[in-house]
């Protein structure tokens, strides 16, 4: 990653909403769900509709990051992580790049708001 691209991120604010608050959004794919948290931590669950890119794929070679930006550009990108920290480094990192994206916080709030779990395939793909 780009140190100076760090630096500017660090310094940039993101909105931070509630999963109440973007519930409809994401159901009505208006705003993409994006669960941030590494492969390892998936198995157990994400949230229902999320796509799974891992924040250190987005702090580094991008492999998965790219293609996905490429693909949603101008559609607000929600992130969500384990408990909120991860989510705001990438909201903020995306925001900076100039993407509209907002910091959802962890995966207990939306499971909280009453949002389902879906267990990923092996490849890491979420289930439907």
């Amino acid at each position: 990653m780009n140190l100076l691209r760090m630096a500017k991120a660090l310094f940039t604010s993101a909105p931070r909403f509630t999963p109440l608050e973007c519930a409809a959004r994401v159901r009505s794919a208006e705003a993409i769900l994006v669960d941030v948290r590494e492969p390892g931590e998936w198995p157990d669950g994400v949230a229902e509709h999320a796509v799974l890119l891992p924040l250190s794929d987005l702090t580094g070679a991008r492999v998965q990051w790219t293609a996905f930006l490429a693909e949603v550009s101008g559609r607000e990108i929600l992130v969500y992580c384990l408990s909120g920290g991860r989510s705001g480094i990438a909201a903020r990192l995306l925001v900076s790049e100039g993407h509209r994206a907002a910091n959802t916080g962890g995966l207990s709030e939306w499971t909280s708001a009453g949002w389902l779990l879906v267990k990923p395939d092996k490849s890491g793909k979420r289930r439907h």
